[in-house]
């Protein structure tokens, strides 16, 4: 083999590592500063999100805006950061929560949950929500593990991963 076709040949090897390094690393940046990915395990948020679901959220999204009480979040569970939880906001800082009969109030206001597909139950609270923290609770609430139940009840601001923005498996499904 000629020492021209040797040198041909390493430049398009060269090339076309280049392109797969790029892509790669790419991916990483998107996947790490721009899109997180989840997988619901539960069906705390049925009728919502099913049990095996597939998330993307955007965590540049809480850079530009406030949370706001409705955003289905993915966020660093309380209780052992090592795990991420997806979960519906629904307290916000310095309001106090209480559920009454399964109905949520927030500062003695009933709050309108129009994702509920059936009536919960149970009297909690009342919750003080903290300053720079969060009150969460699944739509599927009787299976929901959520502030309900936490040690740690509250999620601060910092933990908040990404708002959730669709659903792309089983079914592409817009979250708002």
């Amino acid at each position: 083999m000629s020492e021209e076709k040797k040198t041909s040949i390493k430049a398009e090897v060269f090339s076309w590592v280049k392109v797969i390094v790029s892509a790669i690393i790419i991916a990483l940046l998107v996947d790490f500063f721009i899109i997180a990915n989840a997988v619901v395990p539960t069906g705390s948020m049925e009728t919502t999100i099913p049990a095996g679901s597939r998330i993307m959220g955007l965590r540049l999204y809480y850079g530009f805006n406030e949370p706001e009480r409705g955003d289905i979040v993915i966020f660093k569970y309380p209780d052992d950061e090592s795990v991420d939880y997806l979960k519906r906001i629904i307290g916000l800082p310095g309001e106090t929560v209480e559920i009454i009969s399964g109905k949520v109030y927030i500062n003695g206001e009933l709050l309108d949950e129009p994702y509920l597909s059936e009536e919960p139950t149970g009297d909690f609270g009342p919750y003080q929500v903290p300053e720079d923290s969060y009150f969460m609770l699944g739509d599927n609430r009787a299976v929901s593990k959520d502030s309900r139940y936490w040690h740690n009840t509250y999620v601060k601001k910092d933990k908040i991963i990404a708002k959730a923005f669709v659903m792309y498996w089983p079914s592409l499904k817009w979250l708002g």
